[in-house]
């Protein structure tokens, strides 16, 4: 047995981790994004859009339009996105997608950036407003084939101009003036959240998938950390002496037949130990961040109610 099992192991738990985050799907990317994309000021995002190069970069603002429209709470909004989602295979499916939108801008002081709203897909991170039927409920809405007691919802996302954004895209230069965009091989971003709890509404489809990434994520930080140990100990530790003579009595070791010493007590048995206590810790988290997370929903169930 050597180092490499548990460093094997890690390395398989780490590959896991990266499986289970990108089955997550667009979600994963935008979360990641928003955790990693540099904030800059929208001075600086003008600069870009005027003299390059172009850069994909965060900026914050108060969200300002001209021209709102108001929702049934006659709140002011600029962008109100509608999606019909049928639940087929495990998973929700658009089936249908609606907005509507104005030209607003972000402002930071006296200085705004105008936003592409008509690039915003799975980059825009609002807290939505779901109403759950089947698809006998709306039949105008989904496809014909579609059984009527398919489970469906309608899932509404709205931006207010009295709204606090963060917003992540390209900075260019148009004909009206700077905008942010998608680019780069990015999307465009766009969020009234906090980035705490923006990650919470990306995740909220799939809340298990990022837990059991974390956990597979401190398994192999545990079983890594093993292997470093280990491979450390073989260097500082002196190596096992052999017996001058397979004789017993001339030196051999006392507790053996005969043979020269070797290693004492059960190494493979501390090994599986280890690791044994690392996948019962990971399940132990798993079980306990569901049962807390089904708790919470509860809760927050009954406070709608």
């Amino acid at each position: 047995m050597t180092p490499l099992v548990p460093f094997a192991a890690g390395i398989a738990a780490l590959v896991g981790a990266w499986l289970v985050l990108r089955a997550i799907g667009p979600r994963y990317r935008v979360g990641r994004l928003l955790a990693a994309t540099p904030r800059t000021t929208v001075d600086d995002a003008i600069r870009i859009s005027e003299s390059g190069p172009a850069r994909y970069v965060r900026i914050d603002g108060r969200i300002d339009a001209e021209d709102d429209f108001e929702d049934d709470a006659h709140r002011p909004l600029v962008l109100r996105r509608t999606r019909f989602q049928a639940r087929r295979r495990g998973r929700w499916e658009t089936v249908e997608d609606g907005r509507e939108a104005v030209p607003f801008t972000v402002r930071e002081g006296l200085s705004s950036i105008a936003i592409a709203a008509e690039e915003l897909a799975d980059g825009l991170v609002v807290i939505p407003r779901e109403s759950v039927g089947t698809a006998g409920d709306v039949p105008d809405r989904v496809p014909g084939d579609l059984p009527r007691t398919t489970p469906v919802r309608a899932v509404i996302e709205q931006v207010s101009s009295v709204d606090h954004a963060i917003v992540l895209g390209v900075p260019v230069g148009t004909s009206t003036g700077p905008r942010m965009r998608a680019g780069l091989g990015r999307p465009l971003i766009l969020t009234t959240l906090e980035p705490a709890e923006a990650m919470r509404v990306l995740a909220a489809d799939s809340p298990d998938r990022p837990r059991l990434a974390a956990v597979l994520l401190a398994v192999a930080g545990i079983l890594l950390a093993v292997a470093a140990a280990w491979w450390v100990a073989g260097f500082v530790l002196p190596p096992s002496v052999a017996a001058a003579t397979p004789t017993p009595g001339a030196g051999g070791d006392p507790r053996s037949s005969g043979e020269g010493p070797g290693l004492v007590g059960q190494p493979l048995f501390a090994l599986g130990a280890v690791i044994a206590i690392a996948l019962v810790s990971a399940i132990a988290t798993l079980v306990y961040v569901r049962t807390t997370g089904r708790r919470a929903g509860r809760q927050e169930h009954g406070h709608r109610g």
